[in-house]
């Protein structure tokens, strides 16, 4: 494929695939058929080498990614209210949902994260009776883990969300199969792993883990400070994370490198279930369609930023 990486990430009833210049997000409709939406990507990796440099691309692909996935989450949620709706002249369906609703969506769902997964678990760390820096860090990094396991545990308890995590499931055995080589049929796809190294699942375990190390940097500041350390630095600690990430889905036959990433792949068990071959058709419509638009795109010519790798 030239070096270029695929990516994506299920939606409701759907799945969305991206490549560097190309995200398509297909869904399967309430009436049994599929839609699908697909969208250029303007990526500033493409056009300066300097967001292309290690841990600020990562800083970007994140961005990035966090961008298209509401936008794809918005687009299979319009699909999802409306039976038999019709396409604007973007394409897309008839909105249900409003532009500002997504972004107000968008901000609640991320500041609900930093509290979450970040500030709270701080916070909680220096109201107990701990001494030194190291095991501060420690234990905040701990309870940190622990409230983000808890929280996928309980969120797979949901029965709306099973079919979102097979969804995320049959994108994975896409690109796995794609990463093969292999013919991209739903029963020949069926075939392939649940688990990839690039999963954002996994990135964000090691976001967390990462971030130990990078806050024992910054000792135990008073409240403030520590509030505000715990959310400037998770792009520092995001592009770490990235780089990692990035490495381990080119190096899959290193046994060393997997048994190290060993518990990202495990906690992918947790947010994918096997699909059925109708799931996997869907996440192959997607896959195929920004294929063939990157293809069409530059035929015979390599694109300034198709290195550039995407998280699964």
């Amino acid at each position: 494929m030239s070096g270029v990486s695929y990516g994506g990430q299920a939606v409701l009833e759907g799945v969305m695939m991206r490549g560097p210049t190309v995200w398509s997000v297909a869904v399967r409709r309430p009436n049994g058929e599929m839609a699908e939406v697909t969208k250029p990507i303007t990526s500033p990796m493409q056009r300066h080498r300097v967001w292309r440099l290690p841990v600020i691309r990562g800083v970007v692909a994140l961005g990035e990614s966090l961008a298209i996935g509401f936008r794809a989450l918005a687009i299979s949620a319009n699909y999802a209210a409306q039976a038999e709706g019709e396409r604007g002249e973007d394409g897309e369906v008839a909105t249900e949902i409003s532009r500002g609703q997504i972004i107000f969506s968008f901000v609640i769902a991320i500041g609900f994260a930093l509290m979450l997964f970040k500030v709270g678990p701080a916070l909680l760390t220096s109201w107990l009776p701990i001494d030194g820096t190291t095991w501060f860090v420690i234990v905040e990094g701990g309870i940190r883990v622990a409230v983000f396991v808890l929280y996928i545990v309980l969120i797979g308890l949901l029965p709306d969300l099973k079919r979102v995590f097979q969804y995320h499931g049959a994108e994975h055995k896409a690109i796995n199969a794609l990463e093969a080589g292999s013919e991209l049929t739903p029963v020949n796809v069926q075939k392939y792993s649940l688990i990839h190294p690039r999963c954002g699942t996994a990135f964000l375990l090691w976001v967390m883990v990462i971030g130990i190390f990078v806050f024992a940097l910054v000792g135990r500041p008073v409240w403030y400070w520590l509030v505000v350390s715990r959310v400037a630095l998770l792009p520092v600690i995001a592009g770490l994370a990235y780089e990692l990430i990035r490495y381990a889905g080119r190096h899959q036959a290193n046994r060393v490198l997997m048994a190290l990433l060993a518990p990202g792949l495990w906690l992918q068990r947790l947010t994918t279930r096997q699909p059925t071959l109708d799931q996997i058709e869907v996440s192959i419509r997607a896959l195929e369609e920004v294929i063939r638009r990157e293809q069409a795109e530059t035929p015979g010519e390599e694109r300034a930023g198709s290195k550039v790798e995407v998280m699964a």
